[in-house]
Formats: structure tokens, sequence, C-alpha cells
């Protein structure tokens, strides 16, 4: 049954490498080349969202053939502005993991 409260914000949503009909949602200028789940719920929690579950076994309808994953938060806003707050978030936590 579909939960109204909660918003599924999907890696594929922020990966550069897709295109639009491959689940890329927003523009590449806010996307990363290969989003990992640990920074994805890092960059939710840094934009002020709270993560209800997390999970990295699961496959994107558009890709059914590779794994990706997703995490839940709750629906405070509409969803294209919960993820263009998360962007900037992903593309910095990125840029920090990547120096190490």
């Amino acid at each position: 049954m579909k939960d109204y409260d909660h918003i599924v914000v999907w890696l594929d949503y922020f990966n550069k490498n897709l295109s639009r009909s491959q689940g890329r949602r927003l523009s590449k200028d806010y996307c990363v080349s290969a989003p990992v789940l640990d920074d994805l719920s890092a960059a939710a929690k840094m934009a002020g969202y709270t993560v209800q579950d997390t999970n990295y076994k699961v496959r994107h309808p558009r890709r059914a053939n590779i794994r990706s994953g997703y995490i839940t938060i709750p629906k405070t806003d509409p969803k294209t502005r919960v993820l263009y707050r998360i962007a900037p978030k992903l593309v910095r936590v990125d840029k920090g993991s990547k120096k190490k």
C-alpha cells in the first residue's frame, strides 16, 4: 500500500551519468557521477530531513537490471523541492569524500 506521508528518494535521481529517461530527476549541475547511499543519507540530514528508512538492495524501476538504493524521508514539501534542497549538500559531501 502506498505511503502518502513519506517521499522515496532514489540514488538514480542524482546520478550524472544517467539520462532523464533512465531515472535522473535533476539537471547535471546538481548531480554527482557515482552517488553512494551513505552520502545521500548524510546530505539529507544536512538539509534538515530525518531519514526514516534506507534500502540498498533494491532496483530502480527504470533500470531493473542494476541495483540502486533509496532513502525515505517524511513528506514536508513537494518532491522536486526536496530533491533540489538535498542536491547541493550531496555535491558537497561527494567532493569531501573524494579528497580523502
